[in-house]
């Protein structure tokens, strides 16, 4: 089964946008997904534009508040699930593999020769 996160890993902020401080234009986000040893991911970034109203502050922000502002601006998070979940089912049933070549005979590994002792020492 895989477990999916998100994580919003920057935020760049204008210092002032007219009378407020600290004001989001971008985030960093980033979905990852795992399911055993298996793994996948999808990162990107959304811009916002200034507030018009309900504007909170930078420190009483949320992960989750801003994922949502995310969501609500562009960030297909449905596609972007499915995105990492296939990556995830292209490493458990790889789409395309290399085969050794047909016409080559196979490499085998020899094991490691056991070690002589040297009775002088």
């Amino acid at each position: 089964m895989i477990t999916l996160s998100w994580i919003i890993e920057r935020l760049l902020v204008k210092p002032t946008e007219g009378t407020l401080t600290d004001v989001v234009i971008t985030a960093d986000w980033r979905c990852n997904g795992t399911d055993g040893t298996y793994s996948g991911t999808c990162y990107g970034s959304a811009s916002f534009a200034p507030p018009t109203e309900n504007f909170t502050p930078y420190e009483d922000l949320t992960q989750d508040q801003v994922l949502g502002w995310c969501f609500a601006n562009g960030v297909d998070q449905s596609a972007i699930e499915a995105n990492v979940a296939q990556q995830i089912e292209n490493q458990i049933n790889p789409p395309i593999i290399a085969p050794p070549l047909p016409w080559l005979p196979p490499v085998v590994v020899a094991p490691p020769a056991p070690a002589i002792e040297d009775p002088s020492v």
